[in-house]
């Protein structure tokens, strides 16, 4: 039996082909439409040749690797010598032009900074000035307040329990802790709560910022059991006559805060009865409200 032909191949080209043909078109057509809507400035494009061939060419005036060709046209030959034309930078060792440039740059470049440097000085100075001239301000309305308050305690008749003086930052009456409480106590005496009631109505008269309730004692070591410590002992005096003016006046209670420094910051010796009966005290300041 006679062996059976195979059908011949189709005619024309493979199927794949066609489509591959097709794309290639479109991506002509694309890449002709892309060139047809582009416009090239001559003059531009010199400009942009020149300022790169000056800045990055590694040849002493930067044209001739772009005008004229020379690496190309003479070919590896110009290799031999290229160290010659290159430094760190890729620009031309010899080029007077670059030293006078790195230069000029130097000197505008030192310029600025002395100039952003006294433009920071004289802000320095300005912000320096301002800050003392607050300061000055502050201090004369506190002096002008503290003199208020020590006419109110002297008409008050407090002179003898109660002294004043002032900063910048706040007005202080200093209560001496004898007149307050017992002897490692931080019961208020009966006696003093006229005294209180008094320094409450001056508060509530002049006090208009933040006022500080500070409890201070002396070096004496506190060995009781229930204030173990001179910071126990100054902080409970401070939250008592804290308590005391929040419930007899109408201060604002949000406005007061207390607390106690123990015997870390004295103003008097405490070597002697008299310094640690000064040292043994409480403190009321009323702060700036500016």
């Amino acid at each position: 039996m006679g062996k059976k032909k195979e059908d011949p191949p189709p005619a024309g080209s493979p199927a794949w082909m066609a489509t591959f043909s097709d794309l290639m078109n479109l991506l002509l057509c694309f890449f002709v439409l892309l060139f047809s809507m582009s416009t090239i400035d001559e003059a531009k494009l010199n400009e942009i040749i020149a300022s790169m061939s000056s800045s990055f060419s590694v040849f002493s005036g930067g044209a001739t690797s772009i005008g004229e060709g020379i690496l190309i046209s003479n070919g590896v030959s110009q290799l031999n010598d290229l160290a010659e034309y290159i430094n760190s930078t890729g620009r031309s060792a010899d080029s007077d032009n670059d030293s006078e440039q790195i230069q000029v740059y130097d000197t505008q470049s030192g310029g600025k900074e002395n100039t952003e440097a006294t433009e920071d000085a004289s802000q320095q100075i300005s912000y320096e000035e301002a800050a003392q001239a607050i300061e000055a301000a502050n201090l004369q309305a506190n002096e002008e307040l503290a003199e208020l308050i020590s006419e109110a305690v002297a008409d008050s008749q407090l002179s003898d329990q109660v002294d004043v003086s002032f900063t910048s930052q706040y007005v202080m009456l200093t209560m001496k802790g004898s007149i307050l409480f017992a002897s490692g106590s931080a019961a208020l005496n009966d006696e003093c709560k006229p005294v209180l009631d008094r320094v409450a109505t001056i508060l509530e008269r002049y006090a208009r910022g933040e006022i500080e309730i500070n409890g201070h004692t002396d070096n004496v070591p506190m060995n009781s059991a229930k204030y173990p410590s001179n910071e126990e002992l100054s902080s409970a005096r401070a939250l008592s006559v804290f308590y005391y003016l929040v419930e007899t006046s109408s201060l604002d209670p949000t406005l007061i805060k207390h607390s106690g420094y123990g015997e870390r910051m004295p103003i008097a010796d405490n070597s002697t009865e008299a310094g640690r009966a000064r040292n043994r005290r409480v403190e009321i300041r009323i702060y700036n409200n500016n």
